[in-house]
């Protein structure tokens, strides 16, 4: 079940909704019809350095998760 972001032309209110079909929900804020579906972007937890000049090295593919970067089964516990 798809969640998508919207925004409403009248108020400018970003927000998301569970939608089932093509139709664009009302603004929550406003009740205006008028709601335009924004484009989502993946959001990745990158470490950081924590010093100017220090480097990062991020994890090597390998693992038995998803995206390769650990050994768990599943990425619910990351955050």
């Amino acid at each position: 079940m798809p969640i998508y972001e919207y925004k409403c032309t009248k108020c400018e209110k970003e927000f998301e909704e569970l939608v089932f079909g093509d139709e664009n929900p009302p603004c929550p804020a406003c009740g205006a019809g008028e709601t335009t579906r924004l484009l989502s972007c993946a959001c990745l937890h990158m470490p950081a350095p924590s010093r100017a000049g220090q480097t990062v090295s991020y994890p090597s593919a390998g693992g038995k998760s998803a995206c390769g970067g650990c050994t768990a089964t599943s990425c619910a516990g990351c955050k």
